[in-house]
C-alpha cells in the first residue's frame, strides 16, 4: 500500500464543517426548496439572522425544517435595523461556539450580507449555502440570457455608477433600493435622454406576490414600485469601442473612403479631427449632429465615446438612409432623424454636445437655447459671414486650410488646396480649452 503524500499546505475545505456560521441563501419565502445542508443548519440553529421578510417566513414554515430540538428555541435578530450591531452579535455568539444561521436573499455573494459578515469574521468561519440570485431570476423570468449583463447596485452607491452602466452596456440589471427605487432610476433615464428596447422590473422575485411587468420609459418614471426590485433594461447600448485599434492608440478623424456620401458631401478627415477636438465628448449625454450628410461627425463621436446617445439628423431622405449605413457598417449606435433643423430638434431630448453642420444661424440659436449647462456647440462654415456671427454666440473661431500632396507622373508631388473650412466652438470650458487650433 503507498504511503500518503506529504501534506502541501492546501486546507481541505469541507462544505459541512461544523463550527461555522452558515449563510443561507433563501429565494422568495418558500423554505421547501432548500439544500439539505441549509434545512441541517436551520435545524440546529442557536442563533437566526436576517431580515424582517425573510424571519417571518422561516417563523412560518418551522415545520419544514425543523429536523431537531435546536431549531424551534432559536433566538432571532433581524437586520433590517443596525447592520454592525447585528454583525457584532453574530461574531460574538460564533466566539461563544453557538450555532449561527444567517438568512440571505438569493446568492448571499452576490450584492449580499457577505461582504458584510467579512468585516467580522474570518472567511474560513463561514459556510455558505446559496440560493438562485434575484438577478438570475429576473432575467429568467424574462426569457432572456444574462451571461452577457452588467449588474450593478444602487443600494448604498452612487446612481451615476447605474446609469453609466445603462448608457454603455448592452444588457444591465439594477438593484434597486428605498433610496434609490426603480422610479427614480426611470426619471434619472429620462434626463439623461437614454432610448431602450426592453424595460422590465421584477419585484418580490420568489415570494407569492411576485410582479414582473415590462414597461415604458415614461411609465418606470412615473410610477411607483417596490424599493427592492430588480430593474432590467436592455439596449442601446453594448456598442464595441471601436475608435482604438489593435495596439490600443486612440484614433480620430477616419478617412472620409470610410463613409458612403453624396457627390463628396462629407466632412473631410482632418477637418473632422479639429471637430471631434473642439467638441470635448464626455462619456455620457446627449449629442446633436445637425446637418449630418453622410453622419461622419455623429458616427465618430458615437464609435469613440459610446456611452453617448447620438442623434443624426438630416433632412434629405437619401442623405439620411446613408447614415443609416454608414453607421451600421462601422458598428455605430446613431438614432437618424429625417427632417428639417430647428422644427426636428423640438422631440429630441436636450443636448450636452452638438455640431452643426448645416442649418445656419437660425438653428444655432435654438441649439444654444437648448444647451445643457456645461454644454458645448462646434459648428462649421464654408462662408465666413456666417462663421463670425456663429463666432460672436459662441466665442471662438478657426479657419482650417488643407493641402493634398498628389504624385505627379515624373514621381514629383505637387499640392492640391481644398477650400477653406471655419469651424467656430463654445461656451468655453475653461482648462480644456487652449485657444489654440
Amino acid at each position: 500500500m503507498p504511503e500518503e503524500p506529504p501534506e502541501t499546505g492546501r486546507a481541505r475545505l469541507g462544505k459541512a464543517a461544523s463550527g461555522k456560521v452558515t449563510v443561507v441563501g433563501v429565494q422568495g419565502n418558500d423554505f421547501a426548496w432548500l439544500a439539505r445542508e441549509a434545512h441541517e443548519a436551520l435545524a440546529g440553529a442557536a442563533l437566526v439572522v436576517g431580515g424582517t421578510r425573510l424571519l417571518a417566513a422561516w417563523s412560518s414554515q418551522r415545520s419544514l425544517v425543523d429536523a431537531s430540538p435546536g431549531g424551534p428555541g432559536a433566538r432571532q435578530i433581524d437586520l433590517t435595523g443596525d447592520l454592525p450591531r447585528a454583525m457584532a452579535e453574530v461574531a460574538e455568539a460564533h466566539r461563544r461556539g453557538e450555532s449561527v444561521v444567517v438568512l440571505a436573499s438569493g446568492d448571499p455573494g452576490f450584492f449580499g450580507i457577505l461582504r458584510a459578515l467579512l468585516s467580522t469574521l474570518d472567511r474560513q468561519s463561514i459556510r455558505v449555502v446559496p440560493h438562485v440570485s434575484s438577478v438570475a431570476m429576473a432575467f429568467a423570468r424574462l426569457g432572456l440570457p444574462w451571461d452577457d449583463a452588467v449588474v450593478v447596485s444602487a443600494h448604498g452607491r452612487p446612481l451615476e455608477e447605474a446609469l453609466g452602466a445603462i448608457r454603455i452596456a448592452r444588457k444591465v440589471a439594477v438593484l434597486t433600493s428605498p433610496d434609490t427605487p426603480p422610479e427614480v432610476i426611470g426619471r434619472a433615464l429620462k434626463r439623461t435622454g437614454a432610448s431602450v428596447d426592453l424595460l422590465a422590473v421584477c419585484s418580490r422575485l420568489g415570494f407569492s406576490d411576485e410582479e414582473v411587468v415590462e414597461l415604458g420609459l415614461d411609465d418606470l418614471a412615473s410610477g411607483k414600485f417596490d424599493p427592492l426590485s430588480v430593474v432590467v433594461v436592455v439596449g442601446p447600448g453594448g456598442l464595441p469601442i471601436v475608435g482604438w485599434d489593435s495596439k490600443a492608440t486612440l484614433a480620430w478623424g477616419l478617412d472620409q473612403g470610410a463613409f458612403r456620401h453624396r457627390a463628396g458631401m462629407v466632412t473631410k478627415a482632418e477637418v473632422r479631427a479639429v471637430i471631434l477636438g473642439k467638441l470635448a465628448l464626455p462619456t455620457a449625454g446627449v449629442l446633436w449632429d445637425i446637418g449630418a450628410g453622410s453622419g461622419s461627425v455623429g458616427i465618430e463621436c458615437a464609435r469613440l465615446s459610446p456611452g453617448l446617445t447620438v442623434f443624426a439628423v438630416e433632412k434629405n431622405p437619401e442623405d439620411a438612409q446613408r447614415v443609416v449605413a454608414n453607421a451600421s457598417s462601422l458598428d455605430a449606435g446613431v438614432h437618424v432623424v429625417e427632417g428639417t433643423a430647428p422644427e426636428a430638434l423640438v422631440r429630441l431630448p436636450d443636448p450636452d454636445r452638438v455640431f452643426v453642420g448645416g442649418g445656419g444661424l437660425e438653428v444655432l440659436d435654438e441649439v444654444l437655447a437648448r444647451l445643457r449647462p456645461g454644454g458645448r456647440v462646434v459648428a462649421s462654415f464654408a462662408a465666413l459671414d456666417r462663421a463670425t456671427g456663429a463666432a460672436e454666440r459662441l466665442g471662438s473661431l478657426v479657419q482650417i486650410g488643407l493641402s493634398r500632396a498628389a504624385p505627379l507622373p515624373d514621381g514629383s508631388w505637387r499640392l492640391s488646396a481644398e477650400n477653406p473650412v471655419f469651424i467656430a466652438w463654445g461656451p468655453n470650458l475653461g482648462a480644456l480649452d487652449t485657444g489654440q487650433a
